[in-house]
């Protein structure tokens, strides 16, 4: 029981407490992988049928036909947490790689731009992803019969956005892949854009097709950023905790606001682009540091 307990502590610490929103959605998607991969099993077991599962699976999946998607307007969002269960091991390992890539480069994206900013492109990113989905399907004559029982499902549309989102903003950020050494961000991006399109037309075709709707999101969301337009701004609103303290710093007699404004922020994200990060100054990367703080906060 001490076991368990211990176990479920150091789960709600890291996925509650840590400030982290990587660690929060990634929590938030093995909840919802497990929670339908259970009732799957135990459905079966018990009355050799999948009825509730199937119920369950069908309001929470993205249909690609029209006239199915208002009734359940509800999917643009829940697709995006939702994960196909099946009884393989490969099924399981997409799971889990898509959930490792998104630790990964979530964490990298989090550190430079902040939690916020970090639910910001991976909700656009579902919603951008579910958008290019539908127009596909209903647009495009070789998804004509496709598009009538088709569905799209999981977190790879946001995922993309996010790996897009920070090759964008940091291209030349090299991480350390198993067997092949040192590897920019903007070339690991690029593999999995082309991959998407070569792709296109396989099995998993409305999946792909949101997978680039999230990609190209990931692009023009830094991009606006850097010019200025934080699309996240709104929804940064949203989910602002409100607070009766506000801090100031005092030098000499002149006291000022410790949170770095907006223009200086967009002038040092502009540099990161043109220069890369190691051309920051001290005081530039000090305030960076800071505004990330702030969003995490």
């Amino acid at each position: 029981m001490l076991f368990m307990s211990s176990i479920w502590e150091e789960i709600r610490f890291k996925v509650i407490r840590s400030g982290s929103n990587v660690n929060k959605l990634i929590g938030i998607n093995i909840a919802v992988y497990l929670a339908l991969g259970l009732i799957y099993v135990f459905e079966t077991l018990i009355t050799k049928q999948t009825v509730f599962h199937d119920k369950l699976y069908d309001n929470l999946a993205l249909p690609a036909y029209l006239p199915n998607i208002l009734p359940k307007f509800w999917t643009v969002f829940t697709y995006m947490f939702m994960h196909n269960i099946e009884l393989s091991f490969g099924a399981v390992l997409r799971f889990v790689f898509n959930m490792l890539w998104f630790f990964w480069i979530g964490q990298i994206f989090e550190e430079y731009l902040g939690a916020k900013k970090l639910l910001s492109i991976y909700l656009f990113g579902g919603l951008f992803g579910a958008a290019f989905f539908i127009l596909g399907y209903n647009l495009f004559p070789a998804f004509t019969e496709l598009k009538l029982h088709d569905v799209a499902i999981g977190a790879p549309a946001c995922v993309m956005a996010v790996i897009v989102g920070t090759a964008t903003l940091l291209p030349d950020y090299t991480i350390f892949m198993m067997f092949i050494g040192a590897v920019r961000l903007k070339w690991i991006a690029l593999v999995y854009v082309i991959l998407d399109i070569l792709f296109l037309m396989g099995p998993n075709s409305g999946n792909i097709l949101a997978h680039l709707g999230g990609a190209l999101l990931g692009f023009v969301y830094i991009r606006q950023l850097q010019h200025g337009n934080d699309w996240g701004a709104a929804m940064a609103k949203i989910f602002k905790r409100r607070s009766k303290l506000k801090v100031a710093a005092k030098n000499g007699t002149k006291i000022t606001n410790t949170k770095p404004r907006q223009d200086e922020i967009d002038r040092i994200l502009d540099k990161i682009s043109q220069t890369g990060y190691e051309s920051l100054s001290k005081q530039e990367k000090e305030t960076l540091f800071r505004a990330s703080n702030d969003d995490k906060s």
